[in-house]
C-alpha cells in the first residue's frame, strides 16, 4: 500500500519567487489564499497604533512594524526582511506573492471579465499581459492614483494597492497612456447646476465596509462629512476649491488615530462632487480634495 505524501508547507516556494522578484525591484509581500493581505498585527491594528508608523493606508512613509502589516505598504525588496522570523508565518499561510505595482514604477489595470478584457483590446494600447483566473492584467510603464470600478470589470493598481503575481506576461511593457488616466481623472462633462456626469449614482459611498479600520462612530463620520459638504457647497461665487481642500484635510485629520482603512477616498468623491455642483472643473476640484486628504493625514 502507497503511503500518503506529506506536504510540508513551509512556503519556502514562495519565499524563492519573491526574492527572485526583488533582484528585478519588484516590491513584495505574502497575501493569503484567498487573495487578501496579512492582517495587522495587534499593535498596528490598536487604538492608537503602537507601531511607531502609518496610522492608515493613506499616509506615506514606511512602518517600523517588523511584521508584513498594512496591506500594500509592507512589500519591501529588502531578502533580510522576505526572510525574516517576522515574516515566517505569514508565508507558511500565505497563498501568493503579491507586489506593489507603484513601488515598481508600474500601473495594473485589472480586467476582471471577458466585457473588461474585450473592451481594453478596443480601446488600449497592446502592452504586457497576464493571464487571470477571471480575466487579464494589462502592466504599463508609469504610475498614477489606484481606483477601484472605474469602469465596469476594471480596477487600477498601482500607487497604494497591491496585485498577485501571476507570471511575467507576454509582450511588450508600454507607456501609461492617456485613455488609462483618464479612466480616473476625467474631464468636466456637464455645467454647473446640472447632474454631474462623474458622480454615478451607483458607486461606492461610504460605509462601514469600506472603513473596516476606523475606530470613528458612523454618526461621527458622517456628520463631519456632511459638515465639510455644506462648507464647500456654501461657496458658489468663488472659493469652492479651497474649501474643498481644506474640508479634505480636515476629515484626514480626524482618522490620523485610526489603524485605517477608514474609506477616506469615498469622503472625498463627496466632497469632488459638491465642488463640482457649484461651478468647479473636475480636475481642480479633484486634485484639491486629493492633496487636502493627503496634508491631514499627515499633521
Amino acid at each position: 500500500m502507497t503511503q500518503p505524501t506529506l506536504i510540508r508547507r513551509d512556503g519556502r516556494h514562495l519565499i524563492a519567487t519573491a526574492l527572485s522578484l526583488t533582484a528585478g525591484s519588484l516590491p513584495v509581500l505574502p497575501l493569503r489564499a484567498g487573495k487578501g493581505p496579512v492582517g495587522n498585527c495587534l499593535d498596528c491594528a490598536g487604538t492608537p497604533p503602537r507601531c511607531g508608523g502609518r496610522p492608515n493606508m493613506k499616509t506615506p512613509g514606511p512602518c517600523v512594524c517588523p511584521l508584513p502589516c498594512h496591506a500594500w505598504a509592507a512589500a519591501t525588496t529588502d531578502p533580510a526582511v522576505i526572510t525574516s522570523a517576522a515574516w515566517a508565518a505569514a508565508w507558511r499561510d500565505a497563498g501568493v506573492v503579491g507586489y506593489h505595482p507603484g513601488g515598481a514604477g508600474v500601473t495594473v489595470v485589472d480586467l476582471d471579465d471577458a466585457d473588461a478584457v474585450d473592451w481594453a483590446r478596443h480601446t488600449l494600447p497592446p502592452t504586457t499581459t497576464v493571464t487571470t483566473t477571471r480575466g487579464e492584467h494589462w502592466i504599463y510603464r508609469g504610475t498614477m492614483r489606484s481606483s477601484n470600478h472605474v469602469r465596469p470589470g476594471v480596477d487600477i493598481k498601482s500607487l497604494m494597492a497591491y496585485a498577485r503575481w501571476l507570471g511575467p506576461g507576454t509582450g511588450s511593457i508600454e507607456v501609461l497612456p492617456p485613455a488609462v488616466l483618464a479612466l480616473i481623472v476625467k474631464e468636466e462633462s456637464t455645467r454647473p447646476g446640472e447632474a454631474v456626469d462623474s458622480s454615478s449614482v451607483t458607486r461606492a459611498r461610504w460605509d462601514r465596509s469600506v472603513a473596516t479600520g476606523c475606530r470613528h462612530t458612523e454618526r461621527f463620520v458622517r456628520t463631519g462629512a456632511a459638515r465639510g459638504v455644506s462648507h464647500v457647497k456654501g461657496r458658489p461665487d468663488q472659493g469652492a476649491g479651497t474649501a474643498a481642500y481644506g474640508a479634505a484635510a480636515f476629515l484626514a485629520k480626524q482618522h490620523t488615530a485610526c489603524p485605517g482603512p477608514c474609506g477616506l477616498d469615498a469622503l472625498g468623491e463627496d466632497l469632488v462632487d459638491a465642488a463640482v455642483s457649484v461651478g468647479v472643473p473636475e480636475p481642480y476640484a479633484r486634485r484639491a480634495v486629493t492633496r487636502g486628504l493627503a496634508l491631514g493625514a499627515t499633521t
